[in-house]
């Protein structure tokens, strides 16, 4: 299989520049500096690749969003179930997936290891600015509601077919 390079400049904390194809694109702690780069460009997996399987090329979202507020269970899961109904089915009315998960990492004021139940959303969706932006409003408004440092966020091209 061929190797394809892929360039990639995101408006996240950290930046990568660029990855080989399948790989995984890995972009974590979407974080307040972000507000400050570039807007993202369009990003889908090679139209090669995913002809070969009769499907579409899309990206794949995934976001991981803690339920701690300091060291208590502050956004519950009526918290959770406003938001998702409120802010992210409107915004990817055409289906997405939420799993509960169970992470931990570290808080960067205070360097303690932190435990908390987590939601994790995974959106498959075009990769044009626009849904980028979208991604990073539902990003920018469960920080700001729930006092959040970070809401990690991964994003890979992917080949799709419903």
């Amino acid at each position: 299989m061929r190797s394809v390079t892929m360039p990639v400049t995101w408006p996240l904390t950290r930046i990568v520049p660029s990855l080989s194809s399948p790989a995984l694109l890995l972009f974590l702690l979407a974080g307040p500096a972000a507000a400050q780069l570039a807007p993202a460009p369009t990003v889908t997996a090679p139209a090669l690749a995913c002809e070969a399987y009769a499907s579409g090329a899309m990206i794949e979202a995934q976001l991981f969003f803690g339920r701690n507020i300091g060291n208590e269970i502050g956004v519950s899961e009526r918290d959770w179930a406003d938001f998702l109904n409120g802010e992210v089915t409107p915004r990817f009315p055409n289906g997405l997936t939420v799993t509960d998960g169970s992470g931990h990492w570290r808080d960067i004021e205070t360097g303690q290891l932190v435990r908390e139940p987590s939601k994790i959303l995974t959106l498959l969706a075009d990769g044009d600015p626009a849904t980028l932006g979208l991604i990073r409003e539902i990003v920018d408004l469960y920080k700001g509601r729930f006092h959040q440092q970070s809401v990690a966020l991964v994003i890979r091209p992917v080949c799709v077919s419903f």
